[in-house]
């Protein structure tokens, strides 16, 4: 009897926070077996990570359009500015990106329907009752699958729904910052910008449904539904509604009357199901990072709509909420940390408790959002100094370190840093700090970093006003880079390493 178990190896290594290997022996196939599926999802990993090499991810943001829009930058920001640039072109070689890209259907048929799989859920076969090899389909379907909190299953990356928004949403979000920066009607930016948009909302073949019914689906006999987590799939909204705030406020002609105006149409479509689904629900009632995350998101929808009264609603709500309950005393974020990567997790909640808190005094200038706190009496610049006493290799992530130092830079911009405490702290962990984009709209903050932009940049921005956008190709796109884009250190990447480890072992 053969069982494919498409958890694949337990020489992976062992988890360091069990008693045991990742995967119980049992559940294993042959060699021969595990070894096709192997190479197939190595394969697929790999072309995943390549696409995103060059630059990181962080895990949410919102930009106040109208300081983008003022242009009053301070001069020492043009380091940041020269990446965000070089950011935008590396990451606009890649798109469009659609739904209709993916391999694999969601139950309904219909491939404009979003779809992922549930990350941390592993198929376990021993019950199968299978005489042969299982197909992939097979597998999914009458394999019974377990959690593994933490414990990426590389599979998942097979259907790349969320690896082709998160490309997206970045793409979009520094393609509109680099429009910004040339203050013309139009350029090349801000044309893959609307591409992109367009791409994935609103063109009739190549559109997303506005629902996430099928995000994170749990795979198994019976399981081909979405999951309340899958919500967390499309936190990048923050990013999408910054940079379609950007191009309508800044009065770019390629974001037209018609398509700003079939945008609000689809995020009010969006809105309605996050308001009313199930599966949403159940996500906007998560205590941990998930609910922050979906406060998140649905208060950046509200942006798109013209509705900052109703953006407002939701930030309070959250901070009225699943906020008091997520920051300690002494700022210790205690849902995140039992996880199994508690400084990744601390982190990734700082960026949400920022990001709504970004959002609402946008939507409310009058707001008091900075000063509010957790039942406990400490707030997000308790929880951020907290989390700095942390080094990511104490708990075995140091390749998550650097998720850490945009949250240092925000706390820094709206709270001051009058001892440099904060500005100390990221030079130490990055002496080019001042060149990462999170500088250029975390302002004002450490005056004596960073550099002025640089002449010959200076003049790139003002001759990037071609009436036509030109896809350049990817080697073309790492000759260009202006040399100051960071290392990524991205999931994609690390679950390469993993699996170049494993055909070493």
């Amino acid at each position: 009897m053969h069982e494919l178990h498409l958890g694949m190896l337990a020489s992976l290594g062992t988890d360091k926070h069990s008693s045991g290997p990742l995967i119980p022996n049992e559940v294993f196939a042959s060699n021969s077996a595990v070894m096709v599926y192997t190479s197939l999802v190595f394969a697929t990993l790999l072309s995943v990570s390549l696409r995103v090499a060059g630059q990181t991810a962080y895990a949410n943001d919102f930009v106040d359009p109208d300081y983008i829009v003022a242009g009053n930058f301070p001069t020492n920001t043009g380091g940041a500015q020269a990446t965000i640039n070089g950011w935008a072109k590396t990451l606009a070689a890649k798109g469009p990106w659609s739904v209709m890209d993916k391999q694999g259907i969601p139950p309904t048929n219909d491939k404009h329907d979003y779809l992922s799989w549930a990350p941390y859920w592993w198929p376990d076969c021993t019950n199968a009752g299978n005489t042969t090899v299982l197909t992939e389909q097979e597998i999914w379907t009458t394999c019974t699958y377990v959690r593994r909190d933490g414990q990426f299953n590389p599979d998942v990356r097979t259907v790349n729904d969320v690896g082709n928004f998160q490309d997206m949403s970045e793409a979009v979000f520094y393609n509109a910052l680099a429009w910004a920066f040339t203050k013309t009607p139009s350029n090349t930016n801000s044309k893959d910008a609307v591409r992109f948009l367009n791409t994935w909302f609103l063109a009739a073949d190549t559109r997303m449904n506005p629902n996430l019914d099928y995000s994170q689906m749990q795979r198994g006999p019976g399981r081909q539904i979405g999951s309340q987590t899958g919500v967390l799939d499309l936190k990048g909204m923050a990013k999408i509604s910054s940079a379609i705030l950007i191009l309508r406020k800044g009065g770019n002609t390629d974001w037209t009357s018609d398509l700003d105006s079939a945008m609000v149409s689809w995020s009010q479509e969006y809105i309605k199901w996050l308001e009313t689904s199930e599966l949403a629900l159940g996500e906007g009632s998560s205590d941990n990072n998930h609910g922050s995350f979906y406060y998140n998101q649905l208060a950046a929808l509200k942006l798109i709509v013209n509705d900052k009264e109703g953006a407002t609603q939701v930030t309070r709500k959250y901070f009225s909420r699943q906020y008091q309950s997520q920051i300690n005393a002494n700022g210790e974020q205690p849902l995140e940390a039992a996880r199994t990567r508690p400084y990744h997790y601390r982190a990734y909640n700082l960026a949400a408790m920022i990001t709504s808190a970004r959002i609402e005094k946008y939507a409310d200038p009058s707001s008091d959002v900075w000063n509010r706190t957790a039942s406990s009496g400490a707030g997000i610049k308790a929880a951020l100094d907290y989390a700095m006493t942390f080094s990511a290799a104490d708990s075995d992530e140091a390749s998550y370190a650097v998720e850490l130092h945009p949250n240092v830079a925000s706390v820094a911009a709206i709270y001051g840093d009058p001892d440099s405490k904060y500005a100390t702290y990221l030079k130490k962990a990055n002496p080019s700090f001042a060149s990462e984009p999170y500088f250029f709209w975390n302002q004002p903050f450490a005056p004596n970093e960073g550099s002025a932009l640089p002449s010959s940049t200076r003049a790139a921005n003002a001759a990037a006003t071609t009436s036509g956008s030109t896809k350049t190709s990817k080697s073309q796109s790492k000759d260009n880079d202006n040399g100051a884009l960071s290392q990524t250190v991205g999931i994609w990447s690390m679950l390469t390493a993993i699996f170049a480890g494993y055909f070493l072992l």
